[in-house]
Order: structure tokens, then sequence, then C-alpha cells
């Protein structure tokens, strides 16, 4: 009787704690999975108004990378930096002094745009710099300002891909994938 009596107990007491372990069990699961659904929610819609906040300001800097690299293409450059009665080298010195203006006046904007972006837009500074170097060093000190002006013309002509309209051309591209 003892024994009949224990296993009373036992299956009265399973009878009552087993489905309040199961309840437990599914209600724990359905918490957990809506508590991770929430979560998620939260998260995107905190990446949804970062970027409503952060959209104005990268499109602003892809506009300012676009003015730049037109204003340091050749055309652009040699028509607003006037050669006047200036020498090869003094020439050579405002438009270099010109183009480092003009990049440094951009350089925060690396921090809204892509490394490769930004990777384009210093190469194209860059290469622009040396073939104007380039081209000074084979005219000569004896030069002037406006043969300068046109040497840069010719040479620029001849290439087939100015590295400011590459660079200008990856930009429009990166803004249309993205946005």
């Amino acid at each position: 009787m003892a024994d009949i009596c224990f296993m009373d107990i036992f299956l009265d007491t399973f009878r009552t704690i087993f489905p309040s372990i199961l309840i437990l069990i599914v209600v724990y699961l359905m918490m957990s999975s809506f508590l991770e659904n929430e979560d998620k929610r939260r998260r995107s819609e905190r990446v949804r108004a970062t970027q409503k906040q952060s959209l104005p300001i990268r499109m602003q800097a892809y506009e300012r990378l676009a003015l730049f690299l037109e204003r340091i293409s050749p055309n652009s450059l040699l028509i607003r930096v006037k050669a006047g009665n200036l020498t090869n080298q003094e020439y050579l010195l405002l438009i270099q002094q010109n183009i480092r203006s003009e990049f440094e006046h951009n350089l925060s904007q690396q921090i809204y745009v892509s490394d490769k972006m930004w990777e384009m837009v210093v190469a194209s500074k860059s290469t622009m710099v040396s073939i104007v170097n380039t081209v000074s060093a084979d005219l000569g000190p004896e030069a002037g300002g406006a043969e300068l002006s046109k040497a840069i013309l010719r040479a620029f002509m001849q290439m087939e891909n100015i590295p400011s309209k590459s660079a200008l051309n990856y930009l429009r591209q990166e803004v249309i994938e993205e946005f």
C-alpha cells in the first residue's frame, strides 16, 4: 500500500507539474521570439533614421567632390587660373597652389564617401599635379605661363582617360548604386 500511495502522489504531482512546465517552455519560446523580433525592428528603425539624417550630408559630400574634380580638370583649371605675364615657374606654382587649396578645402569629405572613391579623388589630384609638373619641366624655365597653359591642354587632349573625368564617372556610378 505504501508503494501505491507513493506512486499515486508521484503521478498526481507529475500530472500537475508537467503541464505547467510545458506551458512555461512554450511561453519562454514565444517571448524570446517576440523579443528577438522586437529587437530587430528597433535596430531597423534606428538604421533608417540614421540613413535619413545622413543622406543629405553624404549627397553634399558627393556634390562637393564632383565640384572639386571639375575644378581641377584641365579646361576648368586653366580658364580659372590665368597665365597673364607669368613665367613658366610662376604659373606652375599658381596652378599647384590652386589644386592644393581646392583639395584641402574638400579633405573632410572623405568621411562620407567610400574608400575607393576617396582613393580615386586623391589619385586624380596627384596625377593632375604630376602631369602639370612634367609638362612644365619639358618646356624649360624660359617659357612663359601662356606656353605652359597651351602645353598642358595639348598633353591632356592626347590622353585617353583624363584622371578627373574617370574619377567623376566613378563618383556618378557610386551615387547611382548607393542612392
